[in-house]
């Protein structure tokens, strides 16, 4: 994981790491945004939560088209693969989402894996 810690200011690590933490909980990414708008801090992990959320939404809609074909193909098979395919996909969904939560709360600013180098709201 790519640790980016030390560009960011101790004083808005140490004042904002709790409403970047709580950008976590689902649609709340843009909690920072709007309690701490100067904080460079609150927007990393509001970026990264965003990132989180909108995998979330993409693979949901993937894997409810996938259950579709299945079912209409009445393929059980094809239809168990999906399944545990989008079992895999929410761990490691969940995996991302812990992670962040603890980067947040502990004050660090370490770029997830696989998504963490997108930047949809700049810090």
């Amino acid at each position: 994981m790519n640790d980016i810690t030390n560009q960011f200011d101790p004083a808005d690590i140490e004042k904002n790491k709790t409403i970047a933490g709580l950008s976590y909980l689902g649609i709340l990414f843009f909690l920072p945004l709007v309690s701490a708008p100067d904080s460079r801090f609150g927007k990393f992990h509001a970026n990264q939560s965003l990132l989180i959320m909108l995998l979330g939404i993409a693979g949901g809609i993937i894997f409810a088209i996938l259950v579709g074909i299945a079912t209409a193909a009445f393929s059980w098979t094809f239809l168990g693969i999906v399944g545990v395919l989008s079992t895999i996909f929410n761990v490691a969904l969940a995996a991302l989402f812990i992670m962040g939560l603890v980067f947040a709360f502990s004050g660090k600013a370490k770029k997830l894996p696989l998504i963490g180098e997108i930047t949809i709201i700049k810090y």
